[in-house]
């Protein structure tokens, strides 16, 4: 009981050695295969669901009204008390611009050309990219290169705003929703089992650990039939 009344709720008390951040995909329905048949609605609204269902939390109201706007660029470093309120930065789904689903609630998967949400886990503290923005990068694993023509990215060009640093916790920073960059598979192979990883690409991020395949990357599969 007296070892419990020294931790804080609001900070880790040994931080001495931060990792580099996993990260993990929305849609997330059974496994790491999103697999679908354009000609057939049934087999790609669930994720088209799951999408819609995620991003509410994102809605630009809904972020106006509990967020603040905040400089771009540069870390938002908030000062105070561990158990002090800390804000939290917008982060509105238009900035997802074609993968928001506003102008197109289907996210591309009626047209065989899918949106993959990419987020960070979040580790309180952490500053990715050493004060440069983390960026985004998708390849084929393992197969034929070709299978992969086409990828968009949003927003911009596919990075982690550093302004969305550091996490402060839970229990003080109540409204943060994490950034996310979008994924546009405008280009794949039909027909085919197509692994991809995408990685994180900055100062400081580890992405080629075998025996961690979350850890500044993932590989999951794409299988879009007509």
């Amino acid at each position: 009981y007296v070892m419990l009344l020294t931790l804080s709720p609001y900070t880790p008390r040994f931080r001495d050695r931060v990792s580099p951040p996993g990260v993990m995909i929305r849609p997330y329905l059974n496994g790491f295969t999103i697999a679908f048949n354009v000609s057939q609605p049934s087999t790609w609204q669930p994720y088209v669901d799951s999408m819609h269902h995620f991003l509410a939390a994102y809605d630009d109201k809904v972020q106006e009204e509990k967020n603040i706007e905040c400089v771009p660029g540069q870390y938002f470093i908030q000062g105070g008390s561990d158990s002090e309120e800390k804000k939290a930065c917008q982060f509105k789904r238009s900035l997802l611009q074609n993968c928001s689903g506003i102008q197109d609630p289907t996210f591309g998967y009626s047209k065989g050309q899918p949106c993959i949400l990419l987020k960070m886990n979040r580790i309180i503290g952490y500053r990715p990219g050493a004060g440069v923005p983390v960026s985004v990068e998708c390849k084929v694993q393992k197969s034929n290169e070709s299978h992969l023509r086409s990828v968009d990215f949003y927003p911009g060009n596919g990075t982690f705003d550093l302004m969305y640093y550091p996490y402060y916790g839970k229990f003080t920073h109540v409204n943060y929703t994490s950034p996310l960059v979008a994924m546009h598979f405008t280009d794949v192979q039909r027909n085919y089992l197509v692994p991809i990883q995408c990685s994180l690409n900055g100062k400081g991020i580890i992405n080629d650990l075998n025996s961690d395949r979350f850890l500044g990357r993932i590989i999951f599969t794409l299988s879009i039939g007509k």
